[in-house]
């Protein structure tokens, strides 16, 4: 069972919010929260897998809130809801450390589905919304900015991995360019993720675009080469 906590400051939204999610056999609400603060102290009392939190809240945003849920090691992952389709708030929330992210008119099937993305470890996070945010409010370095030494530590086709998953591509899309199993591909994102401390695919996205090993229009410059498939990763 999916343990979830909602926090929105609307009674209206966490009711209608409940019902669905509580409709589901592999879903169950265990709290509700009207603001960021309450939702930390929830998420501390009942250990969730998956914290369904407005982005806007007053006295505690839910940004913030997920910002100290991740800087404190808290396990449960966020999946911000929106009413605003790809807005500023979206790549604050990204770089805070939010695994997905949801419009608040999503229907039963796409909230659930969600949910359960999120809470097996991946991340929701459309193309659409990487290239618009990419465009418009990563902090993009100089072209002659260094790349961090980090990245030293990946191997080429870690690289290839990272330049399309910071386009927006998921696995099995990323497969499918470099002639990869999906197996394959799990496991390098996998790795990736080790060697760059980071919290997942998410937070990959922001630290390839503003570190500079990928800039806006010039995603194409790593080619998928063609090749065998490689075996799957054991």
């Amino acid at each position: 069972m999916i343990r979830v906590i909602i926090a929105d400051d609307q009674e209206l939204v966490r009711e209608g919010l409940r019902m669905m999610i509580d409709a589901e056999h592999d879903l169950t609400v265990v709290a509700e929260a009207d603001d960021g603060h309450r939702a930390l102290t929830a998420a501390r009392e009942h250990d969730p897998d998956v914290l369904v939190m407005d982005i806007r809240m007053p006295d505690l945003d839910g940004i913030e809130a997920t910002r100290r849920l991740v800087e404190a090691g808290g396990r449960a992952r966020v999946l911000m809801l929106t009413t605003f389709d790809l807005d500023a708030y979206v790549y604050r929330a990204m770089k805070a450390g939010a695994s997905g992210f949801l419009l608040k008119d999503a229907t039963r099937e796409q909230l659930a589905g969600a949910i359960r993305t999120v809470a097996a470890g991946d991340s929701l996070l459309a193309p659409a919304i990487t290239r618009r945010l990419i465009e418009d409010f990563c902090e993009r370095p100089p072209p002659t900015a260094a790349t961090p030494d980090v990245v030293a530590h990946l191997s080429q086709r870690e690289l290839e991995v990272l330049r399309l998953l910071a386009g927006g591509l998921s696995n099995a899309e990323i497969a499918a360019h470099l002639y990869l199993s999906d197996t394959t591909v799990k496991s390098h994102v996998a790795r990736i993720l080790a060697k760059l401390g980071l919290r997942d695919r998410v937070q990959t996205v922001v630290f390839a675009y503003e570190t500079g090993i990928v800039r806006p229009g010039r995603t194409s410059e790593s080619q998928p080469r063609r090749g065998a498939v490689d075996p799957p990763a054991a």
